[in-house]
């Protein structure tokens, strides 16, 4: 289902295909909801219409670098440090694509002129590679006067730019619809040891460890962990994996070993890992011992073996717990295990009433909708809330001023959209009856029955 920002951009482009600032914003809300290939498109079309455009370009370049094309990001970087127009960001590409490419000393170069025009410059991932105080600090064994990485030390796409990697999100528990439970949860878990300090510190409990969230996609495990860094203003890293597996034998076990790092170093800080079921899959399932080393590694940081992870807050979500290492389970690990449904009939409307908000509407019934909603996720409501704006936005175009949002409208889009749970419920329903030796599945049955 497209964006209805971008429909509305390529509508206004049609009727203005030369505007070419216009041009730029569809590009960038491209970029952004992960469509790299039409961000190119509209890139490319913006520098047929004007060859020298840098804005465009490094555009270009943002793209290739978040596809792995690093050469072609050198390509762009090159000719634009040439014309002394090259960014600050864009030099800072540069020098990622450099060491991923293995040109590590043309890396250091570029990386010594971003310092030489702002000493205060910050990027983990090249301070942690081109910044010899911090790579003597890991590498203590290593020829101080070198300046070398490890010959062992591999480049491939490697852990993603800090921007898009770390950040620190406004997001709080107020901007979640229901979950009460699992705000609770996380409350006395997580913030709890963080805003009562002292008090957990006379009762000999460190701050940080972990909860696994597992439920049906779609109801807010990802949203609620990034709430949760906003309601203690913590440095907030989602992993998923992508982030962490690589083809190559020993990096994806160095990329675990990396964002762990990062995240120690920027305390408080909540890491979540996405995708779970993948990232510590049962081991006795594996048929290769690479993957068995990234589970092993992944449990050795958990653990803080190397360094400490006071501080750390881990959070994981995944949508199929049955195919978790029971490893991950033992306490002082993913020690507490939540449930996350699909929203009660208050959560339903809390969620409708923030998708809702700052929309055009007209006396719109929130109990008549949500009676339509059984089991749906918090981004099936999304879903029928989208439904209905755009078709809104078709009226409005028509008849030439705002038509509001009304209650028929979003029963007509529960018509059009079902409930996305169902086929997890039919699957989780199974586990529940008969693998819960545990009973780690007592909620699913209890939710169900």
């Amino acid at each position: 289902m497209e964006n209805q920002e971008i429909t509305a951009l390529k509508e206004a482009l049609a009727k203005s295909p030369d505007n070419i600032p216009l041009r730029h914003i569809l590009a960038h809300k491209y970029f952004l909801g992960h469509e790299l290939r039409q961000a190119e498109q509209e890139y490319k079309i913006i520098l047929e219409q004007d060859t020298e455009n840098t804005a465009a370009k490094e555009g270009l370049a943002e793209i290739f670098f978040k596809d792995g094309r690093y050469s072609r990001v050198i390509v762009i970087a090159e000719e634009l440090v040439g014309k002394k127009t090259a960014t600050e960001r864009l030099m800072v590409l540069y020098a990622k694509s450099l060491l991923r490419e293995k040109s590590q000393d043309e890396a250091q170069e570029i990386y010594e002129k971003i310092m030489e025009y702002n000493p205060d410059f910050i990027d983990d991932e090249l301070d942690f590679f081109l910044r010899m105080p911090a790579y003597n600090d890991h590498y203590e064994d290593e020829d101080e006067e070198a300046g070398f990485l490890p010959f062992d030390m591999e480049f491939g796409p490697g852990p993603q730019d800090s921007d898009f990697f770390m950040e620190k999100p406004q997001l709080t528990f107020k901007d979640v619809g229901g979950m009460d439970n699992i705000k609770e949860e996380i409350d006395i878990k997580i913030i709890k040891p963080i805003s009562h300090a002292e008090m957990f510190e006379i009762f000999g409990k460190k701050t940080g460890g972990g909860i696994l969230m597992y439920g049906p996609p779609g109801c807010g495990k990802t949203y609620i962990a990034r709430a949760t860094a906003g309601e203690i203003n913590a440095h907030f890293i989602s992993v998923g994996i992508q982030d962490i597996l690589d083809m190559w034998i020993g990096r994806s076990e160095k990329n675990m070993g990396y964002i762990f790092d990062v995240a120690r170093r920027n305390t408080p800080c909540v890491l979540f890992f996405d995708e779970m079921d993948a990232l510590g899959a049962s081991r006795s399932d594996m048929k290769n011992s690479s993957g068995r080393h990234v589970i092993n590694q992944f449990l050795s940081e958990l653990d803080g073996v190397s360094a400490s992870n006071e501080g750390l807050l881990i959070l994981g979500a995944t949508n199929a717990p049955w195919h978790l290492d029971n490893a991950f389970r033992r306490p002082g690990r993913f020690d507490r295990i939540l449930f996350v449904p699909p929203p009660d009939d208050k959560g339903k409307k809390e969620i409708l009433r923030l998708y809702l908000k700052n929309k055009p509407q007209k006396d719109i019934d929130i109990d008549k909708v949500v009676a339509r909603t059984h089991q749906y996720s918090g981004a099936d409501i999304k879903a029928i809330v989208d439904l209905a704006v755009e078709y809104k936005l078709r009226l409005s175009m028509k008849a030439g001023d705002i038509q509001p949002l009304e209650t028929e409208d979003l029963l007509k889009a529960t018509e059009q959209h079902r409930s996305t749970t169902a086929e997890w419920f039919q699957i989780a329903r199974n586990y529940a009856l008969f693998a819960n030796e545990s009973g780690i599945y007592n909620d699913i049955l209890k939710y169900i029955s």
